[in-house]
């Protein structure tokens, strides 16, 4: 019998180690494709607890031929972005302030770290980001970090489970411009994405 439990306890901790595979189909993701004015870049996001001041989450936003979020093991969706294993297509400013709204609550904040690069290098850092797969829980900074370090410019960020130490990393590179994100009102925070999760247009 105990060995019977040991086994089933393997099981659930296998299951949910384990990457949920999403894939939208391709009218989908060219229907949402989303293409932005602004310059060729990378963006770091990272959620820190209030609290303890630990690293939550890591996720990037890449600029390149289209604007995608890259959001390793996260939770966050939106019923008009299809997904491809954890890649969210089209982000349009409505979308990344919903992302961030999502995350900016009264125990959390964000830090908004963006490094303007070459075509060539935002395009690199989306395929990686694409051809990475769905990432299992826990380990968001392990991929961001992974889909980094094969990119140009970015190899000094170090292969690591800990999203501040990704976020330390990336701020150190040249030509990072940071802002940080709070939202002490998590009531107002819940309606703002009720009110987002109801519009259609995009």
């Amino acid at each position: 019998m105990r060995r019977l439990l040991l086994c089933l306890a393997g099981l659930f901790m296998l299951a949910a180690c384990t990457a949920q595979p999403v894939w939208a189909p391709d009218d989908a993701v060219a229907r949402a494709r989303y293409v932005s004015a602004d310059p060729p870049s990378i963006t770091l996001f990272t959620v820190l607890n209030n609290t303890s001041n630990a690293g939550e989450h890591s996720a990037l936003m890449i600029n390149a031929s289209q604007r995608v979020m890259f959001d390793p093991a996260g939770t966050w969706q939106h019923p008009m972005l299809p997904e491809r294993n954890d890649v969210h297509f089209g982000m349009t400013p409505k979308m990344v302030d919903f992302y961030i709204d999502y995350h900016a609550r009264e125990n959390y904040r964000v830090v908004e770290q963006t490094i303007i690069v070459t075509p060539e290098v935002a395009e690199l850092a989306l395929q990686r980001a694409l051809d990475h797969g769905a990432v299992p829980k826990a380990r968001c900074a392990a991929a961001t970090s992974s889909v980094l370090r094969g990119v140009p410019g970015f190899q000094s960020i170090p292969s690591t489970l800990g999203p501040k130490k990704v976020m330390k990393a990336f701020g150190r590179l040249p030509g990072v411009t940071e802002r940080t994100i709070t939202d002490t009102d998590a009531l107002h925070n819940h309606g703002v994405l009720l009110v987002q999760a109801r519009e259609t247009p995009i």
